[in-house]
Order: C-alpha cells, then structure tokens, then sequence
C-alpha cells in the first residue's frame, strides 16, 4: 500500500455538490492499494500514519503526530498512487489492485486509524471526488509498506525469500 500524507490546516472532500468529509487541522491522506497487498500492509501504514510525528510541538520542532496535535484525518482512495508513467505518454494503471480489494483494504485502513483513536472523514470509493485542502507547510510525507526495511515487507518473505500471499 501506498499514501501521500500532507498536513494540512483544513481539507474537504464533495462528490458532486454535497461536501462528504471535512477536517480542521490534521492529515489528509491519499490511499493507494497495490496487487499483493495484504491486511500486513494496513497494519503497517495504519500505525505510520497514526504516529508520524510532523506536527510542530511548542519549539517549533516537528515532534507531534496527528492525535497529539489534536488533528483528524480526511483519507482519500487514489489508485493512481500505483500509476507507472515510464514509457509513453499515457499513465498505466496495471499494479493498481483489483477495485473489490482496494476498496476492501482502504475501508480496512480507515477503520484501524479510527482504532487508534483518530477522527477518519473518509471520501467515497470509486467516484470522482473534488479534494479541497490547505498544507501546512507544506509538508508532504510518501510512505510505501513494500518499501526496504518494512516490517510488512520483511513479514512477507518466508524462509525460501519468496513472497506469500494471505486472504482477507
């Protein structure tokens, strides 16, 4: 899985004209689910999210994550995380997961961080949405369970190093 996470001083999601989720300060995040993904992956980005610590404490000095900041989250499904724009012109979409997965992962992760004790505004799955927001910073954070060193990337290797799949 994949997210961008901005903080941000305010952000809203409409679909259509109806406003469907808003946040004062907090994280807005946009939600990227990969083939292979796995409910190891939303444990993983669920508890990076929660205790990044990129707000700023009373030195100025970013040392607060999002509950200490007393922020909540606006999260944002956005397949084209997955987008590969190295040949052409036009982004492919082929490591995107399948919509039923996605959806099922991202409803997963929302459902964790709102575990964790944050406030989750979500957008709607598979509908074009208007994301309004304001960074603060701006400070934009990529984070990405597959990536070198991550417990949901190294729970994934079994004792051969080649990867296993688990059902959700």
């Amino acid at each position: 899985m994949r997210a961008i996470v901005q903080r941000v001083s305010r952000a809203s999601v409409a679909v259509g004209e109806s406003i469907i989720g808003r946040i004062e300060s907090g994280l807005l995040v946009y939600i990227g689910v990969g083939h292979g993904d796995d409910k190891r992956d939303v444990e993983w980005l669920a508890t990076k999210i929660r205790y990044l610590r990129i707000f700023e404490d009373s030195e100025g000095k970013m040392n607060l994550d999002v509950e200490q900041a007393a922020g909540a989250i606006l999260a944002i499904s956005s397949f084209s995380l997955f987008a590969d724009a190295a040949k052409g012109r036009r982004p492919a979409f082929t490591d995107a997961a399948p919509p039923e997965l996605a959806n099922s992962l991202y409803e997963r992760l929302c459902d964790r961080l709102a575990v964790l004790g944050i406030p989750v505004e979500r957008g709607r799955f598979r509908e074009t949405m208007a994301v309004e927001s304001v960074n603060a910073g701006p400070i934009n954070i990529w984070l990405d369970s597959k990536a070198g060193g991550s417990q949901a990337a190294a729970n994934r290797q079994g004792s051969t190093g080649i990867g296993r799949d688990i059902a959700i």
